[in-house]
Formats: C-alpha cells, structure tokens, sequence
C-alpha cells in the first residue's frame, strides 16, 4: 500500500497540483492495478466521499498525459487503468472472468518485440496480451 506522502511526492514529480481527489484516484489506481473507471470511482467515493465521475475521468486523464498512469484497453474490454508504468510490460488476460495479470517483459530491452517492417517507424513499444483461462478458473471448468 502506498503511503499518502508518496502519493503527494508523485504528483509533485509529475508538475500536478496535490488535491484530495487527485490523491484518492492516485492511491486507487496504486491499489486496484487493471481497474475500470466505474470501480475506480467507487474505490475513491469510499475514501474522498462524493467526487463527481466527470472528475474521475478528468484526473485520470491528466494522471495519463503525465505517464503516472498507463491506460490499457483489451479488446472487448473498457478501459483499465494501472500505475506500473515505464517498463514495456505485457498482460494475459482470462477468457473466462477476465481477470488481468502483468506479465514482465519476455525478452531482451524495451521494446521486448522487434517489428519485421518497421514502415519507417521508431518504435520504443510493444504490447502484448497474452489470453487464456485463470487458475480459478480452469479448477471450476475443466
């Protein structure tokens, strides 16, 4: 669990003013990795009391746009949000409850992938999701 000083010293690194809903989004996202904007604003209702949902998707949108947070969207999936942020990780993702899980980076530096026609790009990442069936799942189906 983050401590609220080190959330407070995020936002400062990241130029954002400290604010009582910043603060809550923030340790949200720290504590609930891959959530949805719905439960992130309900994790923040129980800790900041009522803060509007426009207010939500303003402050992780600005939390994006400074990289404090990764914005990642499955296909099929809304958006989820996660404060791993920087090291080109991947996820694998159950077909069956669609629980997410990170997964490190399977070879080599960033980006871990290299394109075999890069178009003239420059690519600095790759992203990969990997699916399947949870352990919980695959026990309750098999």
């Amino acid at each position: 669990m983050t401590t609220t000083a080190e959330l407070e010293r995020e936002l400062r690194e990241a130029s954002l003013r400290v604010t009582r809903p910043r603060l809550a989004v923030l340790a949200a996202v720290h504590d609930h990795p891959h959530a949805d904007t719905d439960s992130i604003i309900g994790v923040v209702r129980q800790s900041a009391g009522d803060v509007s949902h426009q207010a939500v998707y303003d402050v992780l949108k600005a939390f994006t746009a400074a990289g404090l947070v990764r914005r990642i969207q499955p296909s099929g999936s809304v958006a989820r949000y996660e404060s791993r942020v920087g090291d080109n990780h991947h996820h694998v993702i159950c077909r069956s409850c669609g629980s997410i899980a990170d997964v490190d980076c399977a070879v080599g530096e960033a980006p871990c992938l290299h394109a075999s026609d890069h178009h003239g790009f420059t690519i600095d990442e790759a992203e990969v999701i990997y699916w399947g069936t949870c352990p919980a799942c695959t026990s309750t189906h098999p």
